[in-house]
């Protein structure tokens, strides 16, 4: 008998999984705790909800902040919203110049079927970052 996990939901065989990779980018309008943890925690929520993730099917979630955000780590907001047992990690963006100012962004790990479509996820001035991608 093969192994079955639950994804999205339902019971799926592990044979017809793949690690997966979801995308995602919000803007803070202040270096501020509340600023950080609101606009990473409706990042998170969307980046589930767009993808019919739960918490359960994530096997870990990294984000970066830029150097100019330092009131909060993003992480806090994600362990707020039902990821406490999702492996976390923050990091800084690289000081790029001209970059844009203010940034979180995140990369989120979970096994979906093979071939499941992925909605990557860009929110207020993050939207310029990729304005290749459906809203």
């Amino acid at each position: 008998m093969r192994p079955h996990l639950r994804v999205r939901g339902a019971t799926t065989d592990v044979a017809s999984l793949r690690l997966h990779a979801v995308r995602g980018a919000t803007t803070v309008e202040t270096d501020a705790t509340d600023a950080i943890r609101e606009r990473t925690a409706e990042l998170v929520h969307e980046m589930l909800s767009r993808n019919g993730l739960e918490a359960g099917d994530l096997v870990s979630v990294v984000f970066t902040a830029t150097p100019d955000l330092t009131a909060d780590f993003p992480a806090v907001a994600a362990r707020g919203v039902g990821l406490s047992h999702t492996p976390l990690l923050c990091a800084q963006e690289i000081p790029v110049r001209g970059a844009m100012p203010r940034c979180v962004r995140a990369l989120m790990h979970c096994y979906l079927p093979t071939g499941a479509s992925i909605r990557h996820v860009y929110l207020h001035e993050a939207r310029q970052l990729r304005l290749d991608l459906p809203e």
